[in-house]
């Protein structure tokens, strides 16, 4: 099974969700999203797969949620998306993805849902 994470290495949530995925003897493609973003599609794609709207996927606290002027109501999803893919800091993560699923990593446990 192929597994993929995107990953922040200076996130404790997301080395905790790797070193459970190796634990779990599962060597996983790492994806430091902060280095290289997911595209618009890749985006949607995880999007889909996790089963969550972009609302419920982008980091509020960060400084670029108000840059991105993400802080009011009527923004649209498309909005988001774009705002996550240039400001990847935006994303939660970690995200760990197989063939057909996806799953967020907070708790880390949650990945092993999809394994």
């Amino acid at each position: 099974m192929s597994v993929t994470i995107y990953h922040n290495p200076r996130c404790t949530k997301s080395r905790q969700t790797l070193a459970l995925l190796e634990k779990h003897g599962i060597q996983p493609k790492v994806i430091e999203y902060l280095v290289t973003p997911p595209t618009e599609v890749e985006l949607k794609r995880l999007i889909k797969l996790l089963g969550m709207t972009p609302r419920e996927l982008v980091r509020k606290k960060e400084e670029e949620f108000k840059k991105a002027k993400l802080d009011t109501t009527n923004v649209t999803d498309a909005e988001i998306i774009r705002a996550m893919v240039k400001y990847p800091r935006l994303m939660e993560r970690p995200i760990v993805v197989t063939s057909n699923k996806a799953a967020l990593g907070r708790p880390p446990e949650n990945v092993l849902k999809i394994l």
